[in-house]
Formats: C-alpha cells, structure tokens, sequence
C-alpha cells in the first residue's frame, strides 16, 4: 500500500520538478493529485515518463484522505491553504517562506536535522528551507561535527529560476535581444539580467539587507545552530539552473584540510570535486539535473583562525527545492510517522 500525495503548485517550475523527482524516486503513492490555481485547471503534467494527470482546482479540493502535500505555489496561496490541509489531515511539506520562521513549524534539510520532522504534528507543517540556505547548510554540516562553525561569510551566485519561469523567460529573451541590437526592458529584475550581475534578491529591510540575505541568516542558525553568526551577499547572475556560493567558515576548533576532505566525501548528499587544475571543480553548467551538493576550491582561510573556504554548487530546483522536499516525505515514511494509505 502506498500513500495519497498532493503536489500543489503543480503547473510551476518546482511543482513540476516535485512530480518528477517523486516518480524517479518511486515514492510509495497509491495516487499523486496535481493541484493549482483556477486559471491552471485542466491542464495537463507529467508524472513519471507515461501518466499524464490533469490538474484541479485547489481552491476547491478536499485534502481529506491525502497523506502528504507538498506546497510550492507561493507564500500567499500556502498561507491560506496549507493550514485548511493540515486541518484536514494532510502533512504539509512547504516550499515557500510562508512558515519557515515560525517557531512551532519544523525547517528539516534531511541530511542535516532529520530529527526535527517530528515536530511538525502541533501545526501539521513542515517547512523547506530557502534554496540558498540548503545547499550551504548540507556542506556545512560534516565540518560543524568536526570543529563547530563560528561565523560565515557567503556570496551567492544564484540562477534565474529561483525567481521562476517569467524569470527564466526574461534571460532568454533579453540575451537574444542584446545579439539582434533590440532594445532590453527589465520586467522581472531591477536591471537586464543579460550578461550582468544584480546584487540584489527579494526585498530591501531597514538595514540594508535584503530578504534573501536575512534568510540565509536567521535559517542556517535554526537548522544547524543557533550560536552561528553569517552575513551573506546574494546576486542573481545569468545562468538558467543552479545555484554557487562561495563559502568563507570561520570555526571555534582548529580543522585541517584534509579532516575537512575526509568529512564531507564521507557525507551523504555531497560530492567532492576538487582537482585544484583547471576545470578541476563543478559549476552550475555541470550540475543542472543533479541530486547532490558539489564542493570544490577547499582551502585554507589565513585571514581568521581556524578559517576555511569552499566553493559549493546545487540544482535549486532538485536539492534547493523538489528533492529536498521528497526527502522530507520519505524521513517522514522512514520514521513511521504517516498513516498507511
């Protein structure tokens, strides 16, 4: 027997990238369910290489006798919706930021605080971190056990489809205009995007952070410790899939090198590639439609004490999103903490 899953925002990017990794995983489902807006029922997504489900109408489906939803159809929807789920008995795994910060609602990268999923039955939500701090956080944490992270300095270079396909539209669009000599129109960034760097993510706060930044933060000390400190810079650069960071760890314990190797080829969710010649390490180009987090460019940091810098590189919509979430169900599967369909 298997389980009744929901995948709501089924029509967008993630939402089609959680069908995909649920059916290339070979989720225990008895029936997958595609939800969307009422502008987006009757459309047709895939689900696996054969079925093709027609997706209904979310404002107007019973979660009664659903198991698991996994929610990415934006903050706004999942703040009204994903409680009437949960209400209704559904285990919500949310991949927006409606819920991550609430202190009742458990943020779970499985390779890292698995533990945490158990938390999620006062409220029946279970939140999926920010992309960014996913893939940092899974590199972060084999060298957390060895020598306990202090402080992070990080910069992200992160692809358009974290701002979702009009974004990814407007890449393409604009690249192309630029070769013809057409005219360039910003629509979904701040600037062109085309052959250009925004030092800019989600809003602007009081203090000169922007939201991304903020999130980066105040996640990373609720996942992995509360006593991290981190600043971050993030930029939205001109590339389609895949987010990199570049990592500067500062830790209380000395850490060689070679621990820090050892550690994280040993950890799950994590492939090294650090050749130090050239090509001898992963970029985004290299690693769209992979599962893991790719670390490179290890190296010791001599400007702080106990310092390390890394360079790490993920699929955002796999690992920063959809497979993190089917991870989730499956923690959720493996700790028998889901009714049997």
């Amino acid at each position: 027997m298997g389980y009744r899953v929901a995948v709501v925002g089924a029509t967008g990017a993630v939402g089609r990238e959680m069908l995909k990794t649920l059916a290339e995983r070979d989720f225990p489902v008895d029936e997958v369910i595609a939800l969307a807006s009422g502008r987006s029922t009757g459309q047709e997504v895939s689900f696996g290489e054969k079925k093709v489900l027609k997706v209904q109408n979310l404002e107007k489906f019973d979660f009664t006798g659903t198991d698991i939803g996994l929610f990415s159809p934006g903050a706004s929807v999942s703040a009204v919706h994903a409680p009437r789920a949960a209400s209704q008995g559904c285990v919500v795994i949310d991949n927006t930021s409606q819920f991550r910060m609430e202190p009742d609602v458990p943020l779970v990268v499985p390779e890292v605080n698995p533990q945490a999923i158990r938390n999620f039955r006062k409220r029946g939500i279970i939140a999926n971190p920010n992309c960014s701090t996913i893939q940092m956080v899974v590199a972060l944490k084999p060298l957390h056990d060895i020598a306990k992270v202090k402080r992070v300095v990080v910069s992200t270079y992160q692809s358009v489809s974290g701002a979702g396909k009009e974004a990814m539209d407007e890449l393409f669009n604009q690249t192309r205009a630029i070769y013809v000599n057409d005219p360039v129109k910003p629509e979904q960034f701040t600037k062109p995007i085309a052959f250009n760097c925004i030092p800019h993510i989600d809003k602007f706060m009081d203090d000169g952070f922007t939201k991304e930044e903020w999130k980066m933060a105040v996640e990373t000390r609720k996942i992995l410790d509360p006593d991290i400190q981190l600043i971050a810079t993030t930029v939205r650069v001109p590339v389609f899939i895949g987010h990199g960071e570049a990592v500067h760890v500062e830790f209380e314990r000395p850490i060689t090198e070679a621990q820090a190797w050892e550690a994280l080829r040993e950890a799950p969710g994590i492939t090294v590639l650090d050749q130090r010649e050239d090509g001898g390490y992963a970029t985004q180009v290299d690693i769209a439609g992979e599962d893991p987090v790719f670390v490179s460019r290890l190296r010791r940091d001599p400007t702080v004490p106990n310092g390390l810098a890394f360079w790490c590189v993920a699929d955002n919509l796999r690992k920063g999103a959809a497979l993190n979430a089917v991870q989730i169900a499956e923690e959720l599967v493996a700790q028998n903490l889901l009714r049997q369909g």
